[in-house]
């Protein structure tokens, strides 16, 4: 079957059934009543037509990112904002720029109504139906305005839990070890000393469960630290990404970050932006892992991502690599959860939007097949299509593709970032066992597949430093780069299986990215291109 996205035939085909590997779709005859223009559709229209139109927005600060052409100081936007009756933050250095102000004032300046809404699950915020033009006043400044929304309906990621039923109960993390082909480190004394593995959650942790893992699996005891307070609610989110990357990197140090409050209220984006600065300013040159999700990638615009990809840049360059689940609905991460239960459409193709990032390591999940001592023997994509369950991936809404991602042959979209970038196992059946409320479980879900990228990172950012190198930093570019050919063979290339856009295939696809890691190889293959640089040869 060919690669060519199914994303990009969905648009064309009305009132057919489409079946994408294995899973039905049914789209029904667009509604053609011509709307305002400037209006909004799509995922975050479905998100307004869920809620209770509660009437022109009450006395309170609506925000909204404004992305500059030059990191030059807005003149003209702070003048204009300032005769409007806004306000406008903005940092030196900065290609973004807050406004804000009341709901009216921000109305009357765009030209746009501004309304408060209640969701289905209570929430009340302010949005507007229009994306609001860039006034001609500011043009000279402004290149892309975000969106008027005062909240984003976020994905708490649940891990696939199972009991240890499930064939062979699961992978050990000597197994794991050996799976992805990191055992050579381990024996050469490589376990994470000296590292910094961040889990960005939603959730905490029990210490008890934590301590049981360690036992049970003859390794050191450890506490996470903590950024933040600790999370009141337990889903076994946390256990399993600070187990999966124990298991991996014993020794590395772990911190819990408390992402909670960034779903508090308005301006997420920004929000998740100064955490990650000061996660930065905290544990410079740290791994980073995040299992949970911030919206679909057609709920915002490039825009609001921009204090997002500031901070992830900024962080990049003082040695940090960031992994960020592929998300778990096999490629419709823009359906809604929480807010909408109708069948699957095409409006519900999509990415998560930080996953999306192409600053960020963007993971797939692979079901796996290993002897009983753990060595590989083969994957698959990760798909249930009975469940509507899946590794995420796709292509991007909001960003271009990248230079590293220039040489791929794949037919989808022209100029649009591609995902997943690697993956790892994810299959609850084929998982990892974990500890959670002092019960032995086996794990599994993109949620996992990202902390043990994490945890294998650790492990090679040792080895790195230990042999004249240094930490990764960003590492999308080398993983492009070694897979156009090293000396090395550092990826096990996925061919087999799908999810609901595309299927697996020889190559790159966008269902498993690069493929998954075979550790040992891939950390010599990143020695070498430190030691020459990208594109050496």
């Amino acid at each position: 079957m060919s690669t060519t996205t199914r994303a990009t035939k969905w648009l064309s085909l009305c009132a057919v059934a489409v079946t994408a590997g294995g899973l039905t779709l049914s789209t029904s005859q667009p509604d053609s009543t011509p709307v305002p223009s400037g209006t909004i559709t799509g995922p975050y229209a479905s998100l307004l037509s869920a809620s209770t139109d509660l009437g022109p927005a009450g006395p309170q600060r609506v925000k909204l990112v404004a992305g500059l052409h030059t990191d030059t100081p807005p003149v003209a936007l702070i003048d204009w904002a300032q005769r409007h009756g806004l306000s406008v933050q903005w940092r030196p250095g900065n290609r973004w720029a807050d406004i804000d102000g009341a709901p009216a004032a921000i109305g009357s300046a765009f030209g746009v109504a501004v309304h408060d809404y209640r969701g289905r699950l209570g929430q009340v915020f302010y949005a507007s139906p229009q994306q609001p033009p860039i006034p001609t006043a500011i043009g000279g400044e402004v290149s892309e305005l975000g969106r008027i929304l005062g909240y984003i309906p976020h994905y708490e990621s649940v891990p696939f839990i199972m009991p240890l039923d499930v064939p062979n109960e699961g992978l050990p993390p000597a197994g794991l070890l050996r799976t992805y082909n990191a055992v050579p480190l381990h024996g050469n004394g490589y376990t994470g000393k000296g590292t910094t593995v961040l889990v960005f959650a939603f959730d905490g942790f029990d210490q008890e469960d934590l301590d049981m893992f360690s036992t049970w699996f003859n390794l050191p005891k450890f506490t996470p630290e903590l950024m933040g307070d600790m999370p009141s609610q337990r889903t076994g989110e946390a256990t399993m990404d600070l187990e999966a990357i124990h298991a991996v990197a014993p020794d590395a140090k772990t911190v819990l970050v408390n992402a909670r409050d960034t779903v508090s209220g308005d301006a997420t984006y920004q929000k998740i932006g100064a955490l990650m600065e000061e996660a930065d300013r905290r544990y410079p040159g740290a791994v980073w892992s995040f299992s949970i999700g911030w919206g679909c990638d057609k709920i915002s615009t490039a825009a609001d991502l921009l204090p997002i990809r500031s901070a992830l840049s900024s962080a990049m360059r003082h040695g940090t690599t960031a992994f960020n689940a592929s998300g778990d609905l096999a490629g419709l991460e823009c359906k809604g959860g929480h807010n909408w239960s109708s069948p699957p459409a095409p409006d519900d193709v999509g990415l998560d939007s930080v996953a999306s990032l192409p600053e960020m390591t963007d993971v797939g999940g692979t079901t796996l097949s290993t002897d009983a001592e753990g060595r590989w023997l083969a994957e698959q994509s990760w798909f249930a299509p009975a469940i509507s369950q899946g590794t995420g991936g796709g292509v991007s809404n909001l960003f271009e593709r990248p230079p590293w991602q220039s040489e791929l042959r794949v037919a989808a979209p022209p100029g649009r970032r591609l995902t997943p970038d690697i993956a790892a196992v994810a299959d609850p059946y084929t998982g990892v066992r974990i500890v959670f409320k002092r019960q032995h479980v086996v794990g599994g879900g993109t949620s996992l597949a990202a902390p043990i990228w994490a945890g294998l990172t650790a492990l090679m950012n040792e080895y790195l430093v230990r042999n004249g190198g240094g930490p990764i930093g960003e590492l999308n570019p080398l993983l492009y780069e070694i897979a156009q050919g090293a000396r090395l063979p550092a990826f096990r290339d996925v061919t087999l299986g799908g999810n609901a856009v595309d299927d697996a295939g020889p190559g790159y696809d966008l269902v498993t990215g690069l493929g998954t890691p075979d550790v040992d190889h891939l950390v010599q293959d990143i020695l070498a291109l430190q030691r020459c640089g990208v594109g050496c040869g």
